[in-house]
Parts: C-alpha cells; structure tokens; sequence
C-alpha cells in the first residue's frame, strides 16, 4: 500500500477506548499513534490494547492543538460528525495522512478544527464510540488503496481476482522511446 498514515485522539477521558483505538490501528498497518491533550498510560491502555501498540509503533503525545507535529506532506484529516464534513464513504484518503478524532463527549476542538486539511464524517445518526469509528476510517482507507477485487455479482460467489495488465512504457524523452522501439533514434 502507498503512502503512510496515522491516527489519534484529542481529550479523550476513557483510556480503554484509547487502548482499542491503538490495538485496532496496530492491526491495520498504522505508522504512528498519538494523543492530544490526554494523559495515556500505557499501563491501563493495556488493558484493551492486548498488543501493546505503543512498543510497536512510534507514539506521540502532544499537550495541546498547538503542539502537533506532523511529518511533512502529511494531511491532517479530523473525525467529526459536522454538516460541513464530507461523507466517509466518497472521501478520497491522501496517501501520508493523521487522522484525529475527538473526545466521547463533546468535539474535537476549534483550534484543531482550523488545523486540519480536511474533515469527515461517518453518515450516522449520531455518534459513535471513538474506537469504533477509527476502526471504520482504517477500514474505509484500506479498501480504498488495497486492490481488492470488485465485490460478487450474486451473494456468496467468490470474487474474480484482478489480473493486472502492463501498459507499454511511458517515456518523457523520444530517444529512449527510439531505442525501446529498436529503432535508431532520428536525426
């Protein structure tokens, strides 16, 4: 899969969701994780986060909105269920992105609002517990660039797999697309 990406939490009160939000994007491939304005133990994290995310991938926790630090040409994408929010189902992911959600009670802040390059929204009723709506994110990103086969045409047939075709060659410079041919280049 191209790129790279990560997820985190702004305020969140409830270490265990924390710790499956983390186990979850362990699972998924995530490159990094991280929390904003949140006290995260590793300790009670563990009690959810049964693989230890926190040894495994690089962890970041930042004391405010402020503080983010991303790497560069990363998209910070925010969580958020807002009637400007674009519909997780048609988002297009960026390849190196940070995704962030918000605290169980409440939203995620103005100041980090302002500083994320996108927002979407998961088109529910009404919020989801943190974990369970990064999950979804994770997953929605993994379809979108895993190469996965088009779905059935009837329930429970198998997919097709994909066979991939090679185009021919795409050379900037008419020499080399001259010798690729076999041809002399012209003078």
């Amino acid at each position: 899969m191209r790129g790279f990406y990560g997820i985190g939490v702004e305020g969140i009160s409830k270490i265990a969701n924390v710790g499956s939000l983390f186990r979850t994007a362990h699972a998924f491939q995530a490159s990094f994780v991280f929390t904003i304005g949140t006290d995260y133990s590793r300790m009670q994290g563990k009690r959810t986060d049964t693989s230890d995310t926190t040894r495994q991938l690089p962890f970041y926790a930042f004391p405010d909105a402020t503080a983010l630090m991303l790497p560069q040409g990363c998209k910070l994408v925010g969580v958020e269920l807002t009637d400007e929010a674009i519909d997780l189902p048609v988002f297009r992911h960026p390849y190196n992105a940070a995704y962030v959600l918000g605290r169980e009670r409440g939203s995620l802040t103005p100041a980090l609002q302002e500083r994320c390059d996108f927002m979407v929204k998961i088109p529910t009723r009404f919020c989801l517990n943190v974990a369970l709506a990064g999950a979804l994110v994770m997953y929605d990103r993994l379809l979108s660039f895993g190469r996965f086969p088009d779905r059935a045409a009837k329930p429970g047939e198998k997919p097709e797999a994909r066979q991939h075709t090679f185009g021919t060659p795409i050379f900037r410079n008419p020499e080399n697309l001259a010798r690729f041919r076999m041809e002399p280049p012209e003078e």
